[in-house]
């Protein structure tokens, strides 16, 4: 019956949509899955650009210090801007597209700010300023975590009850398509521009960010085009806006639990050994395994590479099998196997690097998660948006103190400081599963028996 009336919808007095008394085909049909492929393929590209650029540094490393005469620890506050504005916007996003702008407008706007601060970001490199440069970074930062909640706000109004969870392996496939595709092409538009100026140098590294630009304007369009969209399926099956259902009260922190903290340390101590290496990681292949530019770039991609098809694969596994602290647990020590074979062996870096990228997409199936197991559901906003939030403040200070480490006392220290921020997470996973023991959390319960207990628990609700 239902089917029945949002059929009847479709068939109603829409005549932009349809010809007299003709239905909708398939693929103009919003309720239609061919339709809702189209809006996927759209919702997937809004965030290539953002991803493409984010490490547009890590992909011309060599040339960015080069080209505008800087240290590391310069280097690495191309990644310190983009994190600074995202410790306050993890709290503020979702409110802006709830309340201020809606998904529509406000996905449209993140895009604009995502594309500005990549022009503004290339117009320094260009002007040889590269105080421009931070300043585009910082703008560039105010869209791109942003517009990560809206596309995720998308997905779950156009999917939400049918194929959420292969919807969201896909959008995170695409964003690791992104930056696999930065690290692995830049180096080689660089080339060309050098060649076609005639000579390396700033005005060289300014075009070929220009270049790079040209994906934040692609998913600018995919936003235009995905406003009309979900504005035209709003119209013909008469639903609401989508909404990121986050629900921001700081006041929860005080109740946040033990459990609560220790996955937060988890995640800060674990991703600042992961994204901060790999924005620097291209120069450190060169130097100790004497690796091409291009090799570098390859070795230096290979993380993102595995995740790509891996997080979609190994998120399922970790539904079907629950055990999510000794999933963590295995993630957190294959990526402490991993930085030390780069710090204290010569083996081939594409071991250590392929076993990074397993556990990586590991251990974001299996931490995130977590956080729905031990916060009530009106906190949940408040738990994500303050994970984020300490998140991004951790990548912004160890941004800058890998720099200061790598230009003092070179990169075996830097590789023995990712191992003991690796051994602070790894003390945090074993304090999370004594705490879950003792208080029964059921954060390490097979699928089976957390799926019994939510039933036990629905039952006594009733």
């Amino acid at each position: 019956m239902a089917d029945f009336e949002e059929r009847r919808s479709l068939l109603g007095d829409e005549n932009e949509d349809r010809g007299p008394g003709r239905q909708l085909s398939a693929i103009c049909d919003p309720s239609h899955v061919l339709h809702r492929v189209v809006v996927l393929i759209f919702m997937c590209f809004l965030g290539f650009g953002s991803y493409f650029c984010y490490d547009n540094p890590a992909a011309l490393q060599t040339q960015v210090i080069q080209d505008m005469n800087l240290n590391t620890a310069e280097f690495m506050q191309l990644y310190a801007w983009y994190s600074w504005p995202n410790v306050v916007l993890c709290f503020l996003g979702g409110f802006l597209i709830d309340r201020v702008f809606g998904i529509r407008l406000g996905t449209i706007i993140f895009s604009l700010f995502v594309c500005v601060g990549q022009v503004i970001f290339a117009a320094g490199a260009w002007s040889n300023h590269f105080w421009l440069m931070e300043a585009g970074r910082f703008v560039f930062g105010i869209g791109g975590e942003s517009l990560a909640v809206a596309q995720n706000t998308y997905a779950v109004n156009w999917f939400k009850g049918k194929e959420l969870n292969l919807v969201f392996g896909l959008q995170l496939s695409m964003a690791r398509l992104g930056s696999t595709v930065n690290m692995n092409i830049m180096g080689w538009v660089y080339s060309k521009v050098a060649v076609a100026v005639g000579s390396s140098g700033h005005t060289t590294l300014g075009i070929s960010l220009m270049i790079a630009a040209g994906t934040c304007v692609f998913s600018l369009i995919c936003a235009l085009v995905l406003g009309f969209l979900d504005k035209r399926a709003e119209r013909i099956l008469h639903k609401e806006q989508g909404r990121t259902g986050e629900v921001i009260k700081l006041t929860d922190v005080k109740d946040f639990s033990l459990s609560l903290w220790l996955i937060f340390i988890i995640c800060v101590f674990y991703y600042v050994a992961i994204f901060p290496f790999i924005g620097q990681g291209q120069v450190f292949f060169i130097e100790k395994f004497n690796f091409s530019p291009a090799q570098a770039r390859a070795v230096n991609s290979i993380v993102y590479i595995i995740s790509a098809p891996a997080s979609p694969i190994l998120g399922f596994i970790v539904d079907k099998t629950g055990r999510n602290i000794g999933w963590v647990f295995a993630a957190v020590i294959a990526t402490l196997c991993a930085h030390m074979m780069l710090a204290f062996t010569f083996w081939n870096p594409w071991i250590a690097m392929s076993l990074l990228g397993v556990s990586y997409s590991l251990l974001a199936c299996a931490l995130w998660p977590m956080v729905a197991f031990v916060v009530p559901e009106h906190q949940l906003g408040t738990a994500y948006g303050f994970m984020q939030s300490i998140q991004n403040l951790g990548l912004a200070v160890i941004a800058i103190a890998v720099g200061v480490i790598v230009d003092i006392r070179g990169y075996l220290v830097l590789e023995v400081f990712f191992c003991a921020c690796i051994c602070i997470a790894l003390m945090a996973v074993v304090g999370l599963y004594f705490v879950d023991y003792l208080k029964g959390e059921g954060l390490n319960q097979s699928a089976a028996e957390r799926a019994k207990l939510q039933k036990e628990t629905a039952e006594h609700a009733e």
